[in-house]
């Protein structure tokens, strides 16, 4: 059940009386930014802040009642903060991007925004360049954590986790491995094999033999790791740090940014007075982070007043596992990791399916009335890799879950995790981003960025002068959008030589975390790891047309109406754990055979580049009457259009050999 949830509209016990400010911000730096000769001077100010908690008003942060306090019985904690500060023309809009992973830069922006940025991931390290935050240890707590590890050869395995930036797992209890469990698997699909208690250790072999040095961060293996197998450690661990804290210090800098004109020491507000609305948007894991912030209460701030007008959580198809146990908020979708547990609906739905009742992400802000507009977008890749599909459907995916009045959803069809790194023509896919898994399918080309960019002004304009954006636009069961994700029901095309889309999306698994996790929260304590599975839930996909390219709703890239091969969402791991089946969150393209003779002599049944606009010419008029379309259309902006058609005029479509 949800902590202190009260149904019928009443009002939260948990968004009540004094909760938590920003008692000291101290700034380091103040420099000026570098812009072009007639742009809107700026400067950015650097610094850390520091903030208290009530502990009995903030009870919902998962082990908060266990933190050390100070003298006036309050939890404290610090994080670092950057902003961006237009010195002239400022819009009075903060823009506060939530950073992934502790990565995120501020500078001038073009609308005259404050943009800010600032520490939530407590398990971090400090490090210049890092927005981290500090936040303190409930001695003396013990819990079950897990760690899980693929592709590892070699006998030591040093424990850590999540992804872009590992951090350090928690400590055992001890080191006798009797009382912890190790167990390999050959797939995801495997059965969990367990390794006996002597044949692996608590220890460090690459300078000595088995069981090595001991080590509680390190696990040794007798026979060194299989990199064919994955490995997963549960165990018992110490000493939590109290994360879910993340969630209120970026409620508490934005808070007094907007309101405070100085910090109790008297040290003013550097924005005292400038800021008039709020918006926050978060990507991917961020994106994730915004979803529990408003999901837990946090958009509501100590004196009752609402903390951001506006939200995007962008290509977010989850809540972000932070405000628990030894959480390990740095994840992606995979096994065993919590997520997609949490309440995943703009309204009320009852998720019988779970047994878990009903709920909706809105249900607290409702109550007190500190709802933001938000604005949801993201694309393919979310629905494949990331397990989005029940947000739409619910977990039977029987009928479509509405979105409530202050919501818009916008889909973007056919692109990769975040859409193209370079967004432009693209004849053979973008280059693998660094770290990037490698795939069957070249890396797809096709981009949101340049939509994004629209969209985000028009949030802007909805929060701060009531203009809507355009109606939501993404694939619904109703309109016959959505379908199981197989090629015979989705009418994948028959392309010579190219992978089918059967078996290669992320299925949402319905786990068993013990009774100390509370499920809509994404709150608590595990204690049965690795969870139990109960079953799989049911997971759609949009349909696609002759070329494999998705129809339905949404809002299409100029690269999707004209293209120049298949888009997917899904792409086909090539090598390691779980080669053959989905490459991670990466998404594929299948580029078009350039003439209508290369396409008959490969078998191929989508039409050739020289079928579909003739020459290059025909290409380049064929982006420019799109791209004008989408900018009257309002998906567009014009210096985005121009920069596109210059681009299809530059490239080589029907203009000269492939490379």
């Amino acid at each position: 059940m949800r902590k202190a949830f009260l149904l019928g509209g009443a009002l939260l016990a948990l968004a009540t009386g004094a909760q938590g400010r920003v008692t000291a911000i101290h700034i380091d730096s103040r420099t000026p930014a570098p812009v072009k000769p007639g742009e809107r001077p700026y400067e950015i100010i650097t610094g850390t802040f520091d903030g208290d908690l009530s502990p009995a008003q903030e009870a919902i942060i998962t082990d908060i009642a266990h933190a050390p306090r100070n003298g006036k019985g309050r939890v404290g904690y610090s994080a670092t903060f950057a902003i961006a500060r237009p010195l002239e023309r400022g819009s009075g809009v903060l823009f506060y991007d939530v950073p992934n992973r502790g990565n995120g830069k501020v500078g001038p922006d073009e609308d005259g925004h404050i943009r800010v940025i600032s520490g939530w991931q407590g398990d971090l390290t400090p490090a210049p360049g890092v927005q981290s935050a500090t936040v303190p240890v409930a001695k003396g707590l013990t819990g079950m954590a897990l760690a899980r590890v693929t592709d590892l050869s070699g006998s030591t395995w040093g424990l850590t986790g999540g992804i872009g930036r590992p951090v350090a797992r928690p400590l055992p209890v001890d080191l006798n491995s009797a009382h912890a469990h190790l167990y390999r698997q050959s797939s995801d699909e495997a059965p969990l094999e367990p390794i006996p208690a002597d044949q692996w250790a608590f220890g460090d072999c690459r300078t000595a033999p088995f069981p090595g040095t001991p080590d509680p961060a390190r696990i040794c293996l007798k026979g060194g790791f299989d990199a064919t197998h994955a490995y997963t450690l549960a165990y018992q661990a110490r000493d939590p740090l109290v994360l879910g804290i993340g969630f209120a210090a970026t409620r508490d800098l934005v808070s007094f940014l907007r309101h405070a004109k100085a910090d109790d020491a008297g040290t003013p507000n550097p924005l005292a007075s400038q800021v008039h609305w709020s918006v926050v948007s978060g990507t991917s894991q961020s994106g994730n982070f915004v979803k529990s912030f408003i999901n837990l209460g946090f958009n509501r701030d100590e004196d009752g007043a609402r903390v951001f007008d506006g939200a995007n959580p962008n290509i977010a198809a989850r809540q972000v596992p932070l405000n628990l146990r030894f959480a390990v908020p740095g994840g992606a979708a995979t096994l065993f990791e919590p997520g997609s547990e949490g309440t995943l609906w703009w309204t009320r739905y009852n998720d019988t399916t779970r047994g878990r009742g009903a709920h909706s992400l809105l249900d607290r802000c409702t109550a007190t009335g500190t709802c933001p507009r938000i604005m949801e977008t993201f694309g393919s890749t979310e629905l494949w890799g990331l397990r989005l599909s029940p947000a739409l459907v619910g977990t039977d995916a029987k009928a479509d879950v509405p979105i409530a009045a202050n919501v818009r959803r916008y889909y973007f069809p056919g692109v990769t995790h975040g859409g193209s790194i370079t967004g432009g023509i693209s004849l053979d896919g973008d280059k693998p981003w660094p770290g990037a898994p490698v795939c069957v399918l070249a890396s797809n080309p096709n981009p949101s960025l340049p939509t994004m960019r629209a969209l985000l002004k028009r949030l802007v304009d909805w929060v701060s002068t009531g203009r809507a954006p355009p109606p939501s636009q993404y694939p619904t069961l109703a309109a016959g959008d959505l379908v199981a994700p197989t090629a015979a029901v989705m009418h994948w095309p028959n392309i010579p030589g190219a992978p089918v889309p059967d078996g290669k999306i992320n299925g949402l698994l319905d786990y068993d975390y013990g009774p100390g996790f509370d499920y809509p929260d994404l709150s608590g304590v595990i204690t049965r790891q690795p969870p139990k599975i109960r079953r799989a839930i049911p997971s759609l996909v949009p349909r696609v047309d002759a070329d494999g390219n998705e129809l339905g709703g949404g809002v299409p890239s100029v690269q999707h109406l004209v293209p120049l091969g298949t888009y997917l969402g899904w792409n086909v791991l090539a090598k390691g754990y779980g080669a053959g089946t989905d490459c991670g969150f990466a998404g594929g393209f299948i580029p078009f055979a350039a003439t209508k003779a290369e396409r008959l002599a490969k078998g191929d049944p989508r039409l050739s580049w020289e079928e579909r606009y003739g020459s290059h010419a025909g290409f380049v008029a064929k982006v420019k009457a799109v791209a004008d379309r989408r900018v009257q259309e309002g998906w567009l902006l014009p210096d985005d259009a121009a920069k596109l058609v210059a681009e299809a005029q530059a490239s080589n479509v029907l203009q000269a050999p492939r490379p």
